[in-house]
């Protein structure tokens, strides 16, 4: 058990089995995870994930106990798989193993897929714990940059409009339906798990109190909604047909998604000891961003998200 996790995994283990009983399975590494190392094990006769944090997530904006509190109210609701342990000095957070397999971004469109996520999500947002931490993406944004800068990054062009951009969208966000919420903030499809007629979602380590049209925006911009997939999904979520407002405080969040995105490649390029082609990560978001942008409806979706 060494690399690429290093010797950090053996301690993880070790302090596991005093909790878990002794190792019946070896950590077999689970791929598609781009800011941990994720394994698969077995504990005694428990099957279940463990992940170890990767290098300096705390400079990503990850709160490991927010993750922990997150996935274990989401267990609760029905909606992730439980909480087995949570060693909190290793940065390790142990769930149960469900089987299944990742929901691609077409079967997320499904309308029942769509609709079960949606009433997931509202659920969670709805009856969520208070999060110790907050998800704010401007000033995420910021703090980005800057650990890039500090750490000697490389500074794309177009990184610093994009904080402009996630401060015009987030002046207009007002009004009740914009009350800070726990939200899970990191919706790619790789966090859909199906099983059977369930859909898990899991990796919960950027929960946060925020806009829960954040979730909203950043579901559809990953999972390369259509507008008419974006109406089915306002509609799931709140029950009733979207107006407007609605529609475009979700169109501008995924905007406010690729702000995110694109930065967190950049900070990730400068800090992440993964192998991984975090520039041309951030490259694509900034690319989408500009486009989106561009579009002569953004201005017309700011001043709609803004009508009370």
């Amino acid at each position: 058990m060494g690399e690429p996790a290093g010797e950090r995994l053996e301690e993880v283990v070790a302090a596991l089995e005093a909790v878990l009983g002794p190792l019946s399975e070896e950590p077999t590494p689970l791929s598609g995870g781009i800011t941990n190392h994720n394994f698969r094990a077995r504990f005694g006769d428990q099957d279940v994930v463990l992940r170890v944090a990767g290098r300096d997530t705390d400079l990503l904006g990850i709160d490991r106990d927010a993750e922990r509190s997150a996935t274990a109210a989401a267990a609760g609701l029905g909606i992730a798989p439980p909480v087995v342990a949570y060693i909190r000095e290793h940065g390790c957070l142990v769930t149960r193993f469900v089987p299944g397999s990742p929901v691609d971004a077409e079967e997320l469109r499904e309308p029942a897929c769509l609709a079960a996520v949606a009433r997931a999500l509202r659920r969670f947002h709805d009856e969520g714990p208070d999060l110790p931490t907050t998800f704010d993406v401007p000033a995420i944004a910021r703090a980005y940059l800057a650990t890039a800068r500090g750490r000697g990054g490389t500074i794309p062009g177009g990184a610093r409009e994009a904080v402009a951009v996630a401060d015009r969208i987030k002046a207009v966000l007002r009004g009740p339906e914009h009350e800070p919420v726990a939200c899970h903030d990191d919706l790619l499809p790789a966090n859909f798990i199906r099983d059977g007629d369930a859909v898990w979602i899991v990796d919960w380590e950027y929960a946060g109190m925020g806009d829960r049209y954040f979730d909203l925006g950043n579901l559809s911009v990953n999972n390369g909604f259509e507008e008419a997939d974006d109406a089915r999904l306002l509609d799931a979520y709140w029950g009733e047909p979207p107006t407007p407002r609605r529609l475009a405080a979700l169109r501008l969040m995924r905007a406010m998604s690729d702000v995110r995105e694109a930065l967190w490649g950049v900070v990730q390029g400068a800090v992440s000891e993964l192998d991984f082609d975090f520039a041309g990560y951030a490259d694509d978001h900034l690319r989408r961003l500009r486009a989106t942008t561009a579009d002569p409806r953004f201005e017309d979706w700011l001043r709609d998200a803004a009508t009370a």
